[in-house]
């Protein structure tokens, strides 16, 4: 259990699901467990798996009270026994299992911490892992994209949908074709490197592929909203076309009719990218490393300059992606 008497440092924490987070004091830890590295957190992404959690809604359900936060950029404070890799003033990104980053100091273990290029802000780090690290999986090693493939994003321009358009477009040489669900929204989408939109609150998205295609479908749809949009991007594949299943942010989990991957060779594929971290964490290691080094090599455009927030905020940060407001990734400054 938390202790909120003691001072030492502030973070948001969730006592209640369903409930608003509260701000208050947390014991800093002095300690540090051997593996582990302590961070003076600066900036720490919002995921879309955070509001859930703190819902309720997630498939995994900390003991409550918790800090969520799964990513998060900063400083490193002091290492644990063993850490050869971190040494106390390195600019660091990292991800947190069990989460806890939306916190004025966090652990980490050392093998999900990476160490954050100069050219890189906290902001944009912050931005960076979950998003780029679950598109660049679900690209390459899920749905084997090639270059000159056609690939379909919905909710392009959203946190992971923005860094789906980016890496396929800029680092995979694929031409994408970018869902959202305004006008306003496909402007930016297309200013990220899309080569063509679709308003489905206007327009079909089978029909608006069928056109862009000339009739052929795409080979790889890039689903994070599933019901109606998730079953309309299925019938839009073409021969041999792999459907990634990346979440429900809509709310509606939809079921797959089995006799369309037959009639068209089709694959479906799920896409946990955080799994990674108990399964196979080399795997997950080298998304976020091969996401920074093309950033580093001007490869792809990175994150757009996020939303920000102050942790007192939090909150408000929630309301402003459940609202359906946010472009790109909602960031907490922290310091």
């Amino acid at each position: 259990p938390l202790n909120l008497q003691q001072r030492g440092y502030r973070a948001a924490v969730c006592h209640k699901i369903k409930a608003p987070m509260e701000v208050g004091d947390l014991p800093s830890v002095e300690k540090i467990p051997k593996g582990m590295v302590k961070v003076a957190v600066h900036s720490t992404g919002i995921n879309f798996a955070d509001i859930l959690m703190v819902a309720g809604a997630y498939q995994e359900r900390p003991e409550l009270p918790f800090v969520p936060g799964f990513e998060m950029a900063g400083e490193v404070m002091a290492v644990g026994e063993g850490v050869t890799a971190f040494k106390e003033g390195h600019r660091v990104v990292g991800l947190l299992q069990p989460p806890g980053s939306y916190a004025e100091e966090c652990l980490a273990n050392e093998k999900m911490l990476f160490h954050l290029p100069d050219s890189v802000t906290y902001t944009t780090a912050a931005a960076v892992p979950v998003s780029y690290g679950t598109a660049l999986l679900g690209l390459t090693r899920r749905a084997n994209l090639q270059h000159g493939e056609t690939v379909l994003v919905t909710a392009a321009a959203g946190a992971l949908g923005t860094a789906v358009v980016d890496l396929a477009a800029h680092a995979l040489g694929a031409t994408v074709i970018g869902g959202a669900g305004s006008q306003e929204k496909c402007e930016f989408v297309s200013s990220r490197g899309a080569q063509h939109t679709i308003d489905y609150s206007q327009d079909s998205i089978k029909d608006r592929v069928k056109v862009i295609t000339q009739g052929r479908g795409c080979d790889v749809a890039f689903d994070g909203v599933g019901g109606k949009v998730f079953e309309d991007c299925l019938k839009c594949l073409a021969w041999e076309g792999r459907m990634l299943v990346a979440g429900f942010a809509g709310g509606d989990i939809p079921k797959i009719a089995a006799n369309l991957l037959l009639v068209k060779n089709i694959s479906a594929a799920g896409l946990y990218w955080g799994k990674y971290a108990m399964q196979n964490i080399g795997v997950l290691r080298q998304t976020v490393e091969d996401t920074l080094t093309l950033m580093e090599e001007g490869k792809i455009k990175g994150p757009p300059q996020p939303t920000t927030f102050k942790l007192e905020q939090v909150n408000e940060a929630f309301k402003f992606i459940m609202d359906r407001k946010s472009t790109g990734k909602v960031v907490l400054e922290i310091r």
